[in-house]
């Protein structure tokens, strides 16, 4: 293994050989498979929350202050830390030999993680807005 911006990481083929993976490429594609989808990823968050936050209009009206508005900042800000577990997820397979097939079928972490997000989002807005939390 060596060191610097031409790292490589020694990963077994099928065969058995070692075949070097540079580091710094297989980060490179996973930033530009999470990246754009980020967008999306945080587009059906907002969706959701202003949905609830529309649907409990009035009384969600009371949560418009300061320490409201900073508190819908942290949960996105934590939604997008959370969304980073798929880089850890990604390049550690993309290490493994099944690099392959993962490339074809990532998506599906990224739909899997996405409904994850929306069901949390979702039960939080409700508890947040909803007059007596929705029930």
């Amino acid at each position: 293994m060596s060191s610097g911006n031409g790292e490589t990481v020694r990963s077994p083929e099928s065969s058995g050989k070692p075949v070097a993976f540079p580091v710094g490429s297989l980060v490179a594609d996973a930033l530009r498979y999470w990246e754009p989808r980020r967008i999306a990823y945080n587009a059906l968050l907002a969706i959701i929350v202003l949905g609830y936050f529309l649907a409990g209009w009035p009384s969600s009206k009371s949560f418009l202050t300061l320490n409201g508005i900073l508190w819908i900042f942290f949960l996105a800000v934590l939604a997008n830390v959370c969304y980073c577990a798929a880089y850890v997820v990604d390049l550690f397979v993309q290490l493994s030999p099944l690099r392959g097939s993962w490339t074809r079928v990532r998506w599906v972490l990224f739909l899997v993680g996405l409904a994850f997000a929306a069901v949390i989002t979702r039960f939080i807005s409700i508890v947040t807005f909803m007059p007596n939390g929705g029930d």
